[in-house]
């Protein structure tokens, strides 16, 4: 990709969005990727892409389409796009109170009942995991519970998203600051090693998480993700239509092991989707739980 010019050079304006490549971008992004933008957000595709279009010396949302569809360097570009569409705000620890119920009542009981089996495998899923934040606090959660005991297990921790530039992140596992804003200090000093650019994530949490990218509207793609007892999707079905999360959640159930469990956002629901699932409601969060 061509580098950023200088402000300075910068002479045009970026280019309104007209109604009509709005609709047609709004299509294309839908089609590809299950994300449904609304109208009264289209200023966010000007702000993100208009930026775009004008390093790339491109008149309009039409020839930027264009080049989306069919330019030869194409598959490039869908990884930037990708990257601009997506919203990545997230923090290591986040929602606490949602993550304790999650402790107590989720990830302790499937970690006893693994254990009791004489199974001491475990596989979680982080659907949309942004630049790392999330699979890493469920590495610490394990390294917590489990402690010296870890050694006798097999974990992995698969970690997806839609973002080339969030996985990137999330594979350097360094973090500032404001990414570690609600983790208890404690953590932070056992887990994650001081450096001048940042905080790098411990070698022995990074281990237990592999990273790819993934579209979540790619049914094959998502099929490719080993059978889980625990995923994790928060903050990502909000931005899906009906249609397209119950897709999602269909297949989140064919993916689950059998009594698996399913942990959204603390503001999304799936009740009104599908009754596949059983809620766990506790004080502080809802999880849901795959029938036996």
């Amino acid at each position: 990709m061509e580098p950023l010019k200088p402000a300075s050079l910068t002479l045009r304006k970026t280019p309104p969005i007209s109604t009509r490549e709005f609709a047609e971008l709004r299509r294309f992004i839908y089609d590809l990727v299950g994300i449904d933008i609304p109208e009264r957000r289209k200023y966010l595709l000007e702000n993100r892409l208009g930026p775009r279009i004008l390093q790339l010396g491109l008149r309009n949302y039409s020839e930027y389409l264009m080049m989306l569809h069919h330019g030869p360097d194409k598959n490039t570009e869908l990884k930037y796009f990708f990257t601009k569409i997506t919203t990545n705000e997230t923090s290591f620890f986040r929602d606490t109170k949602q993550l304790d119920v999650f402790e107590t009542h989720v990830l302790k009981n499937v970690l006893q009942e693994c254990e009791a089996a004489g199974n001491k495998s475990l596989h979680i899923w982080s659907a949309g995991c942004s630049s790392g934040e999330e699979p890493y606090t469920l590495g610490i959660m394990l390294h917590e519970i489990l402690r010296m005991s870890i050694i006798g297990w097999k974990i992995q921790i698969t970690a997806n998203d839609l973002s080339p530039d969030m996985i990137a992140k999330a594979q350097a596992g360094l973090y500032g600051e404001y990414a570690l804003r609600t983790t208890p200090k404690d953590v932070v000093d056992r887990y994650f090693i001081k450096e001048t650019q940042g905080y790098k994530i411990h070698p022995k949490v990074q281990k237990l998480v592999s990273l790819g990218l993934i579209n979540l509207n790619d049914k094959l793609a998502v099929k490719r993700v080993p059978k889980s007892h625990i995923i994790f999707c928060r903050n990502v079905i909000i931005y899906f239509d009906d249609a397209v999360k119950q897709k999602l959640i269909s297949n989140f159930y064919d993916n689950l092991l059998p009594g698996g469990y399913l942990v959204l956002g603390h503001s999304e629901t799936i009740h009104k989707l599908s009754r596949v699932f059983q809620p766990l409601i506790k004080p502080g969060g809802i999880v849901y739980r795959k029938s036996t």
